[in-house]
């Protein structure tokens, strides 16, 4: 199964671009699902006898109240001891955040399905990029405050809360955590899948440099590929109206940035009108093969780990850091991890067993990639050792 993310600036047409595509592929005899909460008005009414994509619509209130019902239920027993009263469902309204655990649901949900592909409606940069950071951040939280390891000693928690005088996390506390590491694990295997990619809408212009740039930064940092990058709502070059035709040099301008920083943009033309209905968007779909990655676009950069020259020599950890300067980067090493932060973005990477028993020794920003040094402590290796692990 294919899995195409589809993000861009906030009003660069992303939810128009996601249905065209998915509508393409329908046409093209594939079995698709678009997942999106705002495509309906965009998809208007099919078209007797022409097939369309199946719809999926989260449902942040529904998940909501189900999610938090469900896990009252589960945690009764400790809640009356508190003298808590149960909510209902009535009385349940979502919270802030309900949007994008319902939007992952949705994901994890259309992976299961039998489709050929899903397109889905994700929101605007840089929305987008914290999203699917999301499951990996919290698997870490969970994992930081209660360790899967210390379920093992469950029999012995009657006798330790005794001997420590406080009481230990119930039961109930650990099998509400692994039930939610098994969800977050689940959703970050569609997210992490090399069937799934980013797909960036964008309309050229001075604001939309400035997004990208930025959010290239935070897909890199987390190890996104970008499959294609579309330049929407381009107004006709040879157009005699003065006014229209600077808008549109103004545009080719900072398209060829875009071509610049990707090396490959698809082109779609302005309407002239909010594109609704199939008719408007099989004229948007963003050329053939849509749920294939553009041929002409550079390839995503990866990181990689390099081999000393020499027995006990510097192994370095290069990372891709994309159009970052020195000046976005901040690095911590933090025990057997490292915090990157990267513009706006920061993440917690943890070292590969051979960079464990390295100190890091330097940095550097070498075309595109940040260049991370780590050389051998004597104190954690064995005398005469050759350092010889490699980590991908």
């Amino acid at each position: 199964m294919r899995i195409i993310l589809v993000t861009g600036p906030g009003g660069s047409g992303r939810t128009t671009v996601a249905a065209a595509t998915a509508l393409a592929a329908a046409r093209a005899g594939r079995r698709v699902l678009l997942v999106s909460a705002e495509a309906d008005a965009v998809l208007g009414e099919g078209a007797d006898g022409v097939p369309g994509p199946a719809l999926l619509r989260p449902d942040p209130a529904a998940d909501f109240r189900r999610e938090f019902l469900a896990l009252q239920s589960r945690s009764a027993a400790a809640l009356d001891l508190l003298g808590a009263v149960p909510f209902e469902d009535a009385e349940l309204t979502e919270l802030p955040g309900s949007t994008q655990f319902a939007l992952l649901r949705a994901l994890r949900t259309a992976a299961a399905g039998d489709h050929d592909l899903v397109v889905a409606d994700l929101p605007p940069l840089p929305e987008a990029v914290a999203l699917l950071a999301l499951p990996e951040q919290l698997r870490r939280y969970l994992r930081r405050i209660l360790p899967p390891e210390r379920q093992a000693a469950r029999a012995l928690r009657p006798m330790l809360a005794q001997l420590a005088g406080v009481p230990m996390p119930a039961q109930w506390l650990y099998g509400t955590a692994a039930r939610w590491e098994a969800e977050l694990a689940a959703v970050q295997a569609v997210v992490d899948a090399p069937s799934t990619s980013v797909r960036v809408v964008a309309e050229p212009g001075p604001a939309a440099d400035d997004a990208l740039r930025t959010a290239r930064l935070g897909l890199a940092l987390h190890g996104r590929t970008v499959d294609r990058v579309v330049a929407n709502r381009l107004l006709p070059a040879d157009s005699p109206d003065p006014w229209l035709a600077g808008l549109a040099a103004q545009q080719r301008t900072h398209l060829e940035s875009l071509r610049a920083a990707y090396g490959s943009v698809h082109e779609v033309p302005h309407l002239g009108r909010a594109p609704r209905g199939p008719e408007d968007l099989a004229l948007l779909a963003p050329g053939e093969g849509t749920d294939a990655p553009d041929p002409g676009l550079v390839p995503a950069p990866r990181a990689a780990i390099e081999d000393p020259a020499e027995p006990g020599g510097v192994f370095t950890w290069r990372l891709p850091v994309p159009g970052a300067a020195k000046r976005d980067i901040s690095l911590v090493r933090r025990g057997d991890e490292l915090l990157l932060g990267v513009g706006p973005f920061r993440r917690v990477l943890p070292l590969a067993p051979v960079l464990r028993r390295c100190t890091v020794s330097g940095a550097a920003l070498v075309d595109g990639f940040l260049r991370i040094r780590f050389t051998p402590d004597p104190g954690l290796w064995p005398k005469d050792a050759v350092p010889s692990e490699r980590t991908p």
